[in-house]
C-alpha cells in the first residue's frame, strides 16, 4: 500500500525530533544528513554504492587517500616506494593509529594497526566465502605480505601506474582480525575501523549515529580531526520530504537534484532562486562521470551507424549546451571535447564535435548517395530517466534528414542487452572506479570486448590498443597523459561514441557549514567539516 506524503513527511519530522530530543549536544556539534538509498552495510568490503561508501569513508582508513585535488596522499602509510621496475611496492605504515575501541582488544580496549593487519584485509577482500564486490582491485597483485609490523608489500603482475589510485578505494580499508572473526557477517552492523569517527548506533532503515574518534592521528594546524562530535544519518525514502527537511534547517546537506524540485531550487542556468540566496550555499565540481550514446561497432555493414558519417553526424547534429541549459539546469559541462571527463588531470582539451547541423546534414546527404539508403533509420535505446534527453536528439536529427527511433526500457533490461551486443545505439555512462584516465580508456581496448570487460560498442583500432599498452606500463604520469591523449583524440576522430555531456558534483548545504569541500569523486569527507 502506497503511504501518503503527508504522512511520510510527519513520520520524518517525528524521527528528526527524537533524535534532537535524544542527542547530548548542541545542533552545530552533530552533522544531519539523509541517505534516501538506504545503506546494507558498514563493511568496506562491500562498500559498492555510494551510500555505503560515504559511511565507510567516515569510519575506515586504507594505505592511501585522495585529496580533493584526486591526488593520491598519504593515509596509513606514511610514505612508498615503488620498485625499479615499477612492479613491487614497500608501504612504510605509521605508528600512531589505533583502532576503534572494542572490549575484544583486551585491557587497553585498543591496539595500533600493523602491516599484518593489512595481509588480513587483502586476504579477505580475496576471499571467496567473503564475496566482497570489490575482489576485482586485486587482479593485478601477483602478491602481498606484511615484511614486519611496520612495512606492507605488494608486488603487480604487471607494472601499473593507476595502481595507487585504486588503492584509495574503501574495498582497501584494514580492517582487525580479532573483531571481524568474532562477528562474522554481522561485522557489517558492528564495524570497527580507525577513521575519524566511529559506529555509535544503527537502527536500520530509521537511524545511523556516528561519534567522534578522539583517538583519530590526523591533526590540522595543530589541532586534532575531527572537528564535529557527531553525525546523525536519516533515511528518508522520498526525496520531496528529504528536500522539505534541509530547507527548513534539519539536515545539514542536500546531494541530489531531483526533477520534483530542481526548477524550485534552481534557475535555468542552475544558479540558485532568488529567495534561497543568503540562507543555503551551492557548490559546483566537475564529477568523473561521462554520459554518452554508444554505437555498437558489429552490427550489419548495411545498418547506418556503421557509416562514420552517419556517427559523426550524430555528433555535430544537436546542441549540447541547449540541452544542458533546459533540461538539465545548467548542472554538468556540454561534452564537447574526447570521452575523458573534466577533472582529470590528464583531460584532453582537444576540440571535439560541436554544434554544427549544417556539417551533419551534409554528412547525411553524402550517406544517402553512397549507400543508397534514402531514408535511413536507427534505434536508440535508454531508460526512462533519460528519456527527454534522448527525444531532444531525435527530434534533432528528425530535422537534418536521420530517423531516430527511440525505444524505452528498464534499466536492468538496458544493462543486460548493451552487454550483449543488442544495442545498435544505447544510451549509457561512465562513472570512475578510481582517479585516473585509463579507467575512461578501457572501454575501447579491443581486448576488453563484453563480456570480457568493459567494451560495450566493440571498438577496435590497433594504434589505440598499442598506445593503451604503452600508457599502462608508463610510470611518468606527463608521458602516460600525453599518451592518454592521443588515445582519446582517436576516439574522437572515430566516433564509436556521441559525448553528451560531463557530469557535475552538486552539493548543498545550509550556511552553518564551514570546511565542506567536494570533489570529482563526490566522496563525502566529514574530517575537516565544522558548524557554526
Amino acid at each position: 500500500m502506497k503511504i501518503p506524503i503527508i504522512r511520510v513527511i510527519i513520520f520524518s519530522i517525528f524521527i528528526l525530533s527524537c533524535n534532537k530530543k535524544q542527542s547530548n549536544y548542541t545542533n552545530n556539534q552533530v552533522f544531519k544528513y539523509n541517505e534516501h538509498s538506504n545503506i546494507t552495510s558498514l563493511d568496506p568490503a562491500f562498500s559498492r554504492k555510494q551510500a555505503e561508501i560515504w559511511a565507510t569513508n567516515q569510519l575506515f582508513n586504507g594505505l592511501v587517500q585522495l585529496d580533493d585535488a584526486l591526488k593520491v596522499k598519504p593515509d596509513i602509510a606514511k610514505k612508498w616506494q615503488f620498485s625499479d621496475d615499477g612492479k613491487t611496492i614497500d608501504f612504510i605504515l605509521r605508528n600512531d593509529v589505533y583502532f576503534h575501541k572494542h572490549s575484544l582488544f583486551g585491557k587497553d580496549s585498543t591496539r595500533t594497526v600493523k602491516a599484518q593487519d593489512f595481509e588480513y584485509s587483502f586476504n579477505r577482500l580475496l576471499d571467496k566465502n567473503v564475496a566482497s564486490p570489490g575482489k576485482w582491485v586485486l587482479n593485478n597483485v601477483a602478491k602481498f605480505s606484511a615484511i614486519n609490523d611496520s612495512v606492507f608489500q605488494i608486488q603487480l603482475k604487471e607494472a601499473f601506474p593507476p595502481f595507487l589510485g585504486l588503492l584509495t578505494m574503501k574495498y582497501c580499508a584494514v580492517v582487525p582480525k580479532e573483531i571481524v572473526t568474532h562477528y562474522g557477517s554481522e561485522f557489517r552492523a558492528n564495524a570497527i575501523g580507525t577513521g575519524p569517527f566511529y559506529l555509535k548506533l544503527w537502527i536500520e532503515n530509521t537511524k545511523l549515529v556516528f561519534r567522534k574518534n578522539t583517538n583519530y592521528y590526523e591533526k590540522e594546524h595543530g589541532k586534532q580531526l575531527p572537528y564535529l562530535e557527531a553525525i546523525a544519518i536519516t533515511f528518508l525514502p522520498d526525496k520531496q520530504s528529504e528536500f522539505l527537511q534541509f530547507i527548513q534547517g534539519n539536515l545539514d546537506i542536500l546531494s541530489s537534484i531531483d526533477a520534483s524540485y530542481k526548477d524550485d531550487l534552481l534557475t535555468e542556468i542552475g544558479e540558485l532562486r532568488e529567495k534561497y540566496q543568503g540562507k543555503i550555499k551551492i557548490q559546483k565540481s566537475p564529477y568523473l562521470n561521462t554520459e554518452y550514446l554508444g554505437f555498437y561497432a558489429e552490427v550489419d555493414t548495411k545498418y547506418p551507424s556503421a557509416s562514420i558519417l552517419i556517427r559523426k553526424a550524430v555528433n555535430y547534429g544537436f546542441d549540447r549546451k541547449k540541452m544542458i541549459t533546459y533540461l538539465r539546469n545548467g548542472i554538468g559541462t556540454p561534452a564537447l571535447n574526447g570521452f575523458v571527463p573534466k577533472g582529470l588531470p590528464s583531460f584532453n582539451a582537444v576540440k571535439g564535435y560541436d554544434y554544427n547541423p549544417k556539417k551533419a546534414r551534409e554528412l547525411i546527404l553524402q550517406y544517402k548517395k553512397e549507400s543508397g539508403n534514402t531514408n535511413p533509420e536507427i534505434t536508440l535505446t535508454t531508460n526512462a530517466q533519460y528519456l527527454d534527453l534522448c527525444e531532444f536528439i531525435q527530434q534533432e536529427m528528425n530535422n537534418l534528414g536521420l530517423k531516430i527511433k527511440v525505444e524505452v526500457v528498464p534499466p536492468s533490461v538496458l544493462r543486460q542487452a548493451k552487454s550483449k551486443g543488442d544495442l545498435p545505439l544505447f544510451r549509457a555512462s561512465w562513472i570512475a572506479d578510481y582517479p585516473d584516465a585509463e579507467n575512461y580508456l578501457s572501454l575501447f581496448y579491443s581486448k576488453f570486448h563484453t563480456p570480457n570487460g568493459s567494451n560495450y560498442t566493440h571498438f577496435s583500432n590497433a594504434t589505440f590498443d598499442t598506445l593503451y599498452e604503452e600508457s599502462i606500463a608508463t610510470v611518468n604520469n606527463e608521458v602516460r597523459y600525453k599518451l592518454y591523449q592521443k588515445m582519446d583524440s582517436i576516439v574522437i576522430a572515430e566516433a564509436p561514441v556521441v559525448n553528451l555531456y560531463y557530469d557535475e558534483v552538486t552539493m548543498f548545504s545550509q550556511n552553518t557549514i564551514k570546511g565542506l569541500k567536494i570533489n570529482p569523486i563526490n566522496l563525502l569527507n566529514l574530517k575537516r567539516v565544522s558548524k557554526e
